[in-house]
């Protein structure tokens, strides 16, 4: 699932560059990674930088979530944040716009992983079964996860058992992305 995860990441985000590309003329632009530096980062123009994904440098695993919380995480997600270095980007999935999340430095990666485990952290304590975001949604309460159980895509409201799957796996629910420019 590793090998389909990273080829859909990778696919999607050609997509995503290339809609940006042809509607806007130039290769991706953030207003909020201006100043932060990347791998990524083509030219920094007044307010914004371009960018374009690169391969990820370190080790191509999130094990440090799994040491700390003490269980193993799904190989889709151990591919889907360190296939690469990208900006943020903005999708739909059927009826629902999101932020697919990405690692933009080495230092983001430490920063995303320290972010998952609290994020199971609080799972544990509220004794729900743990998911690891790769997805936010215009609502703070809600994002998209992957199930670590069932390696399902799912919308779920934070610190609810309110969970509605939205793909089998990874692979399928990047497969079905649409960029929004």
């Amino acid at each position: 699932m590793e090998k389909e995860t990273a080829l859909a990441l990778e696919a999607f985000t050609t997509r995503y560059c290339d809609a940006w590309h042809e509607q806007r003329g130039s290769w991706p632009q953030s207003e909020e990674l201006y100043g932060i530096p990347s791998p990524c980062i083509i030219s920094s123009m007044d307010g914004y930088v371009v960018w374009q994904p690169k391969p990820f440098t370190l080790k191509q695993n999130v094990n440090p979530i799994e040491q700390a919380m003490d269980i193993v995480v799904q190989p889709a997600v151990h591919a889907f944040y360190t296939t690469q270095f990208a900006g943020d980007m903005s999708a739909r999935f059927g009826e629902e716009t999101l932020t697919l999340l990405q690692t933009w430095s080495e230092e983001d990666f430490l920063r995303v992983q320290e972010n998952l485990i609290g994020h199971l952290v609080t799972q544990k304590r509220l004794k729900l079964s743990p998911t690891l975001f790769i997805a936010t949604l215009n609502s703070e309460l809600d994002v998209i996860s992957l199930c670590n159980l069932s390696g399902e895509v799912i919308k779920e409201t934070l610190g609810t058992r309110k969970r509605t799957v939205l793909a089998p796996d990874l692979a399928t629910f990047l497969g079905q992305l649409d960029p929004i420019i």
